[in-house]
């Protein structure tokens, strides 16, 4: 496992397994020790399950979700895993087209189904293995997730790997195992693994305009004696000659230097609607980061109160009077040289039921994730920028 690159950037997903819609295919190509495939939103010990939701499972000890993490996917599934008693694979797929000798990035979401309640002294933790192997059995890339924990309100988590191929494979094994035993906790749900390819960013260079050398005065107009021919020189020939050296100057492309510079400029942003020039926009926090994709996801910050924010990037709006819920609101923004300063702003479009309008926004970056709390009224807006990092 390596960490990501620096100068790289993440290309679209090569390869998805998001567990589709509705009565699927088993992701496993073979048998599983210890674990079996049943049909319903709330499998019991030592199975699993590919749904849309859950609800009221084991009295309520498990979250309630009304969708999986794919966005814009109708009724998509989740794989949702009830810890068999004894640790074991639960998952084991073939991975195929990879590139050779590439580096690509392993994601994935997980979630602790289990709330945080009373009825388990000693509620057990999902603690997940998850291996990317050859048919040989080498292994390319793991992620060890450490013991997930129980909250309050459902969460995903993200969890990546970077890894370089071998320079001889392209169909690999990903294999997921859960190191802690079944009882009273250790269900989880997972969702959209990806394999995204790792690309070096190319860097323009400007070039230098060439510059011809001052030509020479032929050598037959040179003198041949001149110190005779010096004595008999008159104003004007001296003229003459500073005239032709003159002529003689090499011009600079002044045409190739602008088009040059013109490459590297910065984008400019649009005027500020009438809506960030009339409130107060306060910084709540400034990101410096590498060049990359950076997603924000916004949730509702506590009780759900019917709070709605409109979303406005670079003094454009790209989300309209959205209610804020368990649900996000996501957008996602590139960062690289030729747009290197991003300004996000959130706007109240109303206070909901429990004034003011708070949300927690979730930045999950190239290389980190941030929680950033946002707080915001019909007064003043919530400012978070980020900056490419020098």
């Amino acid at each position: 496992m390596e960490a990501q690159p620096a100068n790289y950037i993440l290309k679209p997903s090569q390869f998805t397994i998001h567990f589709g819609t509705g009565d699927v295919s088993d992701v496993n190509s073979g048998d599983l020790s210890n674990y079996r495939r049943v049909v319903g939103s709330c499998p019991t010990d030592g199975h699993y399950s590919f749904a849309s939701y859950t609800s009221a499972c084991f009295h309520d000890d498990w979250h309630t979700l009304s969708e999986d993490h794919t966005a814009g996917d109708f009724s998509g599934n989740m794989l949702l895993v009830n810890a068999a008693p004894s640790p074991g694979v639960f998952l084991r797929t073939p991975i195929p087209g990879l590139k050779s000798n590439t580096i690509y990035e392993l994601g994935l979401w997980l979630m602790n189904l289990c709330r945080p309640t009373d009825k388990c002294p000693f509620p057990l933790l999902p603690r997940l293995n998850i291996r990317l192997e050859t048919a040989e059995g080498m292994i390319v890339a793991r992620v060890v997730t450490g013991d997930v924990p129980r909250v309050q309100t459902p969460w995903w988590t993200q969890y990546r790997a970077y890894f370089t191929t071998p320079a001889s494979t392209s169909t690999f094994i990903l294999v997921m195992s859960d190191n802690s035993p079944g009882g009273c906790g250790n269900d989880f749900a997972l969702d959209d693994i990806t394999f995204r390819e790792c690309v070096k960013q190319i860097e323009q260079v400007t070039a230098t305009p060439k510059t011809t050398p001052k030509t020479k005065l032929p050598t037959a107009t040179r003198p041949l004696n001149t110190r005779k021919l010096t004595l008999k020189k008159d104003t004007t020939s001296v003229k003459r000659e500073v005239q032709m050296t003159q002529v003689l100057k090499p011009k600079i492309d002044t045409t190739s230097k602008a088009i040059s510079v013109a490459k590297q400029s910065q984008k400019i942003f649009p005027s500020p609607p009438s809506i960030l020039r009339t409130r107060e926009n306060a910084l709540v926090r400034k990101i410096e980061t590498e060049a990359g994709e950076i997603k924000i996801e916004l949730y509702d910050n506590g009780e759900i109160d019917g709070d709605t924010v409109s979303i406005y990037h670079n003094n454009t709006l790209v989300k309209s009077h959205m209610r804020l819920s368990q649900k996000p609101i996501s957008i996602t923004i590139a960062i690289d040289p030729s747009q290197p300063h991003h300004e996000i702003v959130m706007v109240a479009e109303n206070l909901g039921s429990i004034p003011p309008n708070t949300s927690v926004m979730i930045i999950t970056t190239a290389s980190k994730r941030y929680e950033v709390f946002i707080s915001s009224s019909e007064q003043k807006n919530a400012k978070v920028v980020f900056d490419l990092k020098k």
